[in-house]
């Protein structure tokens, strides 16, 4: 399991944060745990594999916002208690 991280430019309330999920929920119907934080300027997910990072910056795009970078790395599940 990856943990994607993607910053995105023109979040501006919660709104924005909720179609950014949405957004991403549609290009990528496997994505779990979706989340978008204006704040921070990030949108997270979780993905079973290896994403289509150009359709990503596309369904972002096309939403109005501005795609800026993404990562992913390895997801380490905790344990109960962080452990």
């Amino acid at each position: 399991m990856k943990k994607i991280t993607v910053k995105i430019d023109g979040m501006m309330c919660g709104m924005c944060e909720a179609h950014i999920c949405d957004t991403i929920r549609r290009a990528f119907p496997d994505a779990k745990k979706v989340s978008a934080s204006r704040k921070s300027g990030e949108a997270e997910f979780l993905s079973e594999g290896n994403i289509d990072e150009e359709a990503l910056k596309k369904a972002i795009s096309d939403t109005g916002y501005t795609f800026v970078s993404v990562s992913s790395e390895e997801f380490k599940r905790r344990g109960l208690f962080g452990r």
